[in-house]
């Protein structure tokens, strides 16, 4: 990749976002019945690769048995108002009263309700009553302290997710929590992110993580790109990361480790360019979010936006566009790319001729000029 001169004491890599590319048909095309999306990572099998992201607007007990009934994988925030409180109806109500524009100081208010151990084994055992892959996620500065009740509650992939996570996270009082070896200690599948270029995800990879969350400091609800200055555009950091796939696959004798994309992908389209572009499958959060089953009916935040001293995150309202499995599965009653996730990437693998996702992930991208 080409760098550019910012001045003279500085040079910088071009980096593309996910509206800077777009996909470019092959030769052949095929019938949507020909195209095969199914995904899977360790033991566990899905019929598409579309994730539903581990936010409380999106994911619930409830909400993510719907997701499985469409095929699909959903992840429960498990540091969210399902692990606070005992029942959180009345302030999911309140949230989605609120007005985004004085919300922040609500939503600290409301996150400064400490985390239940004993909450965190009850929804994992309400989700695994539901009979569905349970998939659960902590950040890297809880994982040590609920890692055992997760675990023992009976997790089927267990989820390290935030703004960017590293091979060694040091935490209060020096202590370190080594991916490595935490995962080495793990009977379940770990998924791990977010990062944006080779060199973290390579590392990553190495500590025997199954997945790799591809993904900082973009999506509808963050706000880390006007705090700290942080963000990588979705298209080069995915491309990166599938090179650090390619090589840690030689390096490693055949370990092939999943990457997932996470953030930047409010359409349709964007899912589609996301497995072009090297993701074994995707996050999708705000898209989710606009279901009118969805546990924010329409408002939208993550757990950035409740931090107690530094939110990286806000309350948006996108208001709502159909139920869950409208939005998963269809049928469509937009033409925007907000409804029918599944549907569209199977149109987009049919037109461009690729019959499963690993064919896809060889297909032709052009760059837009700007």
């Amino acid at each position: 990749m080409s760098d550019v001169e910012i001045g003279r004491s500085k040079r910088a890599r071009v980096a593309y976002s996910f509206d800077d590319v777009s996909l470019v048909p092959s030769r052949r095309t095929r019938d949507d019945e020909l195209v095969s999306l199914n995904w899977k990572i360790d033991a566990y099998s899905f019929d598409h690769p579309i994730i539903a992201a581990p936010m409380d607007s999106v994911v619930s007990p409830t909400s993510a048995a719907t997701f499985a009934a469409n095929g699909g994988l959903a992840i429960l925030n498990l540091e969210g108002v399902w692990t606070r409180y005992e029942d959180p109806t009345e302030v999911l109500n309140e949230i989605a009263a609120l007005d985004p524009k004085a919300a922040t100081a609500k939503l600290q208010k409301i996150y400064s309700q400490p985390i239940k151990p004993e909450l965190i084994a009850a929804r994992i055992q309400e989700m695994r009553k539901a009979g569905i892959t349970v998939a659960g996620a902590l950040s890297p500065q809880r994982t040590a302290q609920f890692a055992k009740q997760v675990v023992d509650a009976g997790v089927d992939i267990f989820v390290i997710r935030g703004t960017t996570v590293s091979a060694e996270h040091v935490g209060n009082g020096g202590e370190a929590l080594n991916l490595k070896e935490f995962i080495y200690q793990l009977d379940v599948p770990v998924i791990v992110g977010g990062c944006a270029t080779y060199g973290a995800a390579l590392h990553l990879m190495r500590t025997g993580a199954a997945g790799v969350l591809v993904g900082f400091g973009g999506g509808a609800a963050h706000t880390t790109l006007d705090v700290l200055g942080i963000r990588v555009p979705m298209a080069s950091a995915l491309a990166d990361v599938a090179a650090a796939r390619r090589d840690y696959l030689d390096e490693s004798g055949g370990r092939y480790v999943s990457v997932i994309a996470d953030g930047s992908m409010g359409r349709s389209g964007d899912v589609s360019k996301a497995i072009a572009l090297g993701a074994d499958a995707v996050v999708v959060g705000s898209t989710f979010a606009r279901a009118t089953d969805a546990p924010g009916r329409g408002k939208h935040w993550g757990l950035e936006a409740t931090h107690p001293l530094l939110p990286r995150g806000e309350l948006v309202d996108l208001g709502t566009t159909g139920t869950l499995t409208e939005i998963i599965s269809g049928p469509s009653h937009t033409a925007d790319g907000t409804m029918n996730m599944v549907g569209a990437l199977r149109r987009a693998m049919a037109t461009c001729g690729y019959s499963d996702l690993k064919e896809f992930q060889r297909c032709e991208v052009v760059v837009t000029p700007n």
